[in-house]
């Protein structure tokens, strides 16, 4: 059985995972194996990937499941994956040639049961780190901690698969696509701490159609994901204007899907109660970029 699982959730990708599959192919270790969960994709990511799997060059494992969003692929993934460690390599984005390798060399001898996994970097196409590197003296950090700590840019994280199937599934809502997969990581944040890796470990080729450029549509059409994700957030953060940032987008997402009672429902009731201005502020705001979004693209 091979150490390491990456996994790729795929919806409507067969265009760019060429490039995933290319640079999983050049590894210089091929102690991996390659699982894609298809999202119900509607293209022929099927045929492509059956189209791999005979070439034999790389051990690849292919699951379909109706459409339910990034968070149910993970769900889905983390179900199958049976290797020691894992980490999700998205559908648009592809690894260094030496990515396994890094991360096989970082994990080797690492018996510390305190350890979650490994935090590397993320750079784009061009090279360029994204974010900050971590500091020479930061061997270990939760990922929050990085972040609070002045940290800031993408970063990628490997997890032990007994570690991060220890904790709840993300929620599947009816009708909605989205929960934020940092759920499991602030959970995992408060039990374990992650080993660092300055060396990039994903080239990262934002989509247009991705999530990253719709972040004011995600808002509007998941808002019960939303509302769950910052309820969890409330509970972890220390910073008190990141809890008032929090308790604003869980008062406007909690506007957005009608839940009424969000006061009574939230772990900060009264950081809350002293949010629904700008809560309704943000609804507002939400609102409207939504609908001009939507008026450009009749137009």
């Amino acid at each position: 059985m091979p150490t390491l699982t990456v996994f790729t959730p795929a919806y409507n990708r067969a265009h760019t995972l060429q490039r995933t599959y290319d640079s999983l192919c050049r590894q210089t270790s091929k102690d991996f194996c390659w699982l894609i969960i298809d999202d119900g994709s509607t293209d022929n990511t099927r045929q492509v990937v059956d189209g791999w799997i005979k070439e034999g060059l790389i051990p690849i494992r292919y699951i379909y499941q109706q459409n339910q969003g990034m968070h149910g692929a993970h769900n889905t993934a983390y179900q199958n994956i049976d290797t020691l460690l894992n980490v999700c390599i998205d559908s648009d984005d592809y690894m260094p040639d030496d990515a396994v390798e890094s991360i096989l060399n970082c994990w080797q001898g690492q018996h510390d049961d305190h350890i979650a996994g490994i935090i590397g970097l993320d750079i784009t196409i061009e090279g360029n780190l994204i974010g900050t590197p971590f500091p020479n003296d930061m061997k270990t950090t939760t990922v929050y901690g990085f972040y609070e700590s002045g940290g800031e840019g993408d970063k990628k994280m490997v997890y032990r698969t007994d570690v991060i199937t220890r904790y709840p599934e993300y929620p599947i809502f009816k009708g909605e696509k989205y929960v934020g997969l940092a759920y499991k990581t602030m959970l995992i944040d408060q039990d374990y701490k992650m080993l660092t890796l300055n060396h990039p470990l994903v080239i990262v080729d934002y989509q247009p159609e991705g999530s990253s450029y719709n972040m004011y549509k995600q808002y509007w059409n998941n808002p019960r994901g939303f509302a769950f994700f910052r309820k969890a957030e409330m509970k972890v953060a220390n910073k008190l204007m990141r809890k008032l940032q929090i308790c604003t987008h869980y008062v406007s997402s909690s506007i957005i899907s009608k839940n009424w009672h969000f006061i009574r429902e939230s772990p900060q009731k009264w950081l809350t109660f002293f949010c629904i201005p700008s809560g309704v502020a943000l609804y507002f705001l939400i609102w409207y970029k939504v609908k001009i979004n939507a008026k450009m693209k009749i137009d």
